[in-house]
């Protein structure tokens, strides 16, 4: 089996949930992508235009620093990193996330929940902040609640491991 790590970036808890129960299902190990200035509820606010979400999201350029790095990065085989869904895509702190690593020869493997939305553009996005030798397996929205065989089915269909 590849050594996986879930790496997760949750504003709310509800994509910690879900990264808790694929780490589960996957025996990967878990890594939280914590920003290191720590979101407010008044930044999360997406209805003001003003709101640090709103500002970052709408700044392709936009990379919010994150608090701590993962451990030993090159160990890993199948990186599958989870986000909420913002603005119909990832949070800008994912592609910091990306760009923070080298991840030639290794497989991502995006996952998000979301109030209602689907991922958009967000594989394209990511795609761009990875090298060109990053293998990537298609990603997937779900419910912060999807239990461990649901997650582990959905795993088994990526075919990670061949």
């Amino acid at each position: 089996m590849n050594k996986t790590l879930v790496a997760y970036f949750s504003a709310s808890g509800e994509t910690a949930r879900l990264a808790q129960n694929l780490a589960e299902a996957a025996h990967a190990d878990l890594f939280a992508i914590e920003p290191a200035q720590p979101y407010t509820a008044a930044d999360l606010n997406w209805n003001s235009a003003a709101s640090r979400s709103s500002v970052e999201m709408n700044d392709p350029a936009s990379r919010p620093a994150i608090a701590s790095r993962a451990d030993d990065m090159a160990r890993y085989d199948v990186v599958l990193i989870g986000f909420p869904i913002w603005w119909y895509q990832a949070p800008r702190i994912i592609e910091t996330f990306l760009e923070a690593y080298d991840f030639s020869g290794k497989t991502v493997v995006p996952f998000a929940t979301s109030g209602g939305s689907g991922m958009g553009k967000t594989e394209a996005i990511l795609k761009a902040a990875c090298s060109a030798q990053t293998r990537w397996k298609p990603g997937m929205v779900f419910s912060s609640r999807a239990g461990v065989g649901t997650l582990r089915d959905w795993l088994n269909s990526l075919k990670l491991n061949g």
